[in-house]
């Protein structure tokens, strides 16, 4: 195993396999259309990822549904064991709970567990892309020939050390040997790359055609993917290069709106269903209001390469989102919880008990969950109809007098006949 490959626990393996992933992504694109860019291999890649998670996001959406249909009976509930805080209570209301999921296909953990899957991802693609040339042997190649002459060369190992922290290496623990200068090379700037070639101009020729082959393969839409957004904007600024630091400011901000805009598009869940779910529904709305802005600021110090995944992966889930918004609202609701009850008094009979049914109240929502829309138009319309008629009984009655209108005898007629219309409702 490669030096520049990581080690760390859980977060090494899920590496090792994003790199492979990413290897295979280099390798086609490179064959097959001639491509050598990191930066369009990270987009394909985040978008192979989320088309994987696809299944997961529909079931969560479905999952979702249900629990709207099911919010009377998880009200019910909760409201059965309100004041009742003993163990076997709790474990009773626990199993009814879990009972009531069953029946109506619901899975609580269904909506943290795309992020939770993600997390890791996230963390590993992190390290992929710290460590490029470790996991995309192409990558590595470039520099193979650059490596054989630092090796050999005088000062070379006390040139680099000063560079060492921006590879996060250290010499004196890993040794002065091939993967460890390839992790400080692959994290110099224009200018470093022009300080080597000043300091040793003997190979001279081998260094700027190495960093070539690296601007190549590592810039995307004109900045450095291994390079950090304030690195860039910092350089930017005293070379005067705008355009560098306009980029490197948009891929911040484009982290941070795209993923607002990816949680806006994504359903959320009703808070209506009691004090574990609406801890739960508060806490998804919470993260997905810090989720944006932390996005910004991560990427400001993370490499490029991360900006350019998070933005990535946020319009493709708006897109996917989008795609699925549409296919949910076109499920069967009534057969989708007929299918949940007969799978779930399935095995109830497996388990000697008798079939469960969706109750009435359930029935009344789910009723109303197929055109909400609609039913609201309807009752406001039904509401305003029905004060309309109350205020022209009441002008009828009021006005059915001889006297002249306006005058005393009038309004006195009028506060008798508002005195015998309330003593009637007190009868």
């Amino acid at each position: 195993m490669l030096l520049t490959k990581s080690n760390a626990f859980i977060i090494g393996p899920f590496a090792t396999v994003l790199g492979f992933i990413m290897n295979g992504i280099y390798l086609f694109l490179d064959g097959a259309l001639g491509i050598q860019n990191i930066g369009i291999c990270i987009i394909l890649f985040t978008v192979i990822v989320n088309l994987l998670l696809l299944p997961m996001t529909i079931k969560t959406q479905k999952s979702s549904k249900m629990m709207q249909v099911a919010n009377p009976e998880i009200q019910a509930l909760q409201k059965k064991y309100k004041n009742k805080t003993d163990q076997a209570s709790q474990m009773k209301m626990y199993e009814e709970q879990q009972a009531l999921y069953a029946k109506y296909g619901i899975s609580m953990s269904g909506q943290c567990l795309p992020l939770l899957i993600q997390f890791p991802i996230l963390l590993a693609m992190y390290q992929v892309i710290w460590k490029i040339p470790g996991y995309i042997s192409s990558v590595y190649n470039i520099y193979t020939e650059l490596v054989n002459k630092l090796l050999t060369t005088s000062g070379a190992q006390e040139f680099l050390t000063q560079y060492a922290s921006q590879g996060r290496v250290d010499f004196e623990k890993s040794g002065f040997v091939a993967d460890t200068i390839i992790d400080v090379l692959y994290n110099f700037t224009p200018a470093n790359w022009t300080e080597l070639a000043d300091k040793f101009p003997g190979i001279a020729d081998v260094i700027n055609s190495t960093a070539e082959n690296v601007r190549h393969i590592n810039y995307f839409l004109g900045i450095n993917i291994a390079d950090s957004p304030m690195s860039i904007i910092q350089t930017g600024w005293s070379e005067k290069d705008f355009l560098a630091i306009i980029v490197a400011l948009a891929i911040p901000i484009l982290a941070g709106l795209t993923q607002f805009l990816s949680t806006k598009l994504t359903p959320q869940q009703s808070s209506n269903t009691g004090t574990e779910e609406n801890t739960m529904t508060s806490s998804l709305k919470t993260m997905n209001t810090i989720m944006p802005l932390m996005s910004v600021f991560f990427c400001f110090t993370f490499s490029v390469g991360i900006g350019i995944y998070w933005v990535a992966g946020s319009v493709v889930r708006c897109v996917i989102q989008v795609i699925v918004n549409r296919q949910v609202s076109k499920i069967d609701v009534d057969e989708l919880v007929k299918k949940n009850l007969e799978k779930y008094n399935e095995k109830r009979a497996k388990q000697g008990l008798p079939p469960d049914r969706i109750s009435g109240q359930a029935k009344a929502n789910l009723k109303n969950l197929k055109n909400p829309v609609v039913e609201d138009e309807e009752a406001a319309k039904a509401k305003d109809e029905k004060r309309l008629e109350n205020i022209k009984k009441s002008t009828e009655y009021y006005n059915n007098t001889s006297a002249k209108p306006g005058s005393i005898a009038a309004k006195a007629r009028m506060v008798e006949q508002y005195n015998e219309k309330n003593n009637k409702k007190k009868k």
